[in-house]
């Protein structure tokens, strides 16, 4: 069975592609800060082992790739993130915060992504997903939410830069935005549905390839600019 490790897989879009990747077979890594918060994974039928891990701590990070160590993952879905905290105008950014934020949505991913490189090195074809937003491109970019939009665009330049000093390495890269979706951080009023946006996401997925490496795709797998 092909193998997925999910970060931030306790709740939202990470438990939805935890149930929905165990649905069709996978065995899936889910990975928790807290493990005593994982009910909703312990619940989804299927191959599901949950896993501690704070991608903010990189001692927590190489713990888990040691203890993991001779297991291919076909599959790291990096999703574990954090939202924008509340912002003030004229100098009132909050500064610890913002690195803060910049801990769990840029180098999180990327200190993940090294650290399980040899796994996914092991499959066949490994695939490394990132789950950004629009909010960090550049091209269409506006104003407000710089700490998010800032650690989102931060995380996909480095995303592109890995994918292009791994290609020919047998992995794909990609930069997915979820849309606007009901969760933690999207909210209430958000229209689309986890398990819709999952859903389209895993198609993209399941196309990607050295081709299609290192891009920034929506969920409705058209391309956003940088």
């Amino acid at each position: 069975m092909p193998v997925a490790l999910i970060t931030g897989a306790g709740r939202g879009i990470g438990l939805e592609f935890a149930r929905q990747y165990a649905d069709e077979g996978w065995t899936v890594l889910a990975g928790v800060r807290d493990p005593g918060t994982a009910g909703d994974l312990l619940g989804i039928d299927g191959d599901v082992a949950v896993v501690e891990m704070d991608v903010t701590d990189p001692a927590a990070v190489a713990i888990l790739s040691e203890r993991l160590s001779g297991i291919a993952i076909d599959l790291l879905i990096n999703n574990a993130g954090r939202g924008n905290p509340a912002e003030l105008s004229d100098g009132g950014i909050d500064y610890a915060a913002w690195i803060d934020v910049l801990q769990a949505n840029t180098l999180g991913p990327v200190r993940v992504t090294e650290a399980f490189l040899p796994h996914l090195r092991a499959a066949e074809h490994g695939k490394i997903v990132t789950i950004s937003s629009q909010m960090g491109s550049i091209g269409q970019s506006s104003g407000r939410a710089i700490i998010y939009r800032s650690s989102k665009a931060a995380v996909n330049a480095a995303m592109r830069a890995m994918a292009m000093d791994h290609k020919g390495e047998g992995l794909s890269f990609a930069v997915l935005h979820p849309g606007w979706v009901k969760s933690g951080i999207g909210g209430a009023k958000a229209p689309l549905e986890a398990a819709d946006s999952v859903a389209a996401m895993r198609a993209i997925i399941d196309e990607l390839d050295a081709d299609t490496t290192g891009r920034f795709w929506n969920y409705d797998g058209s391309e956003i600019p940088w």
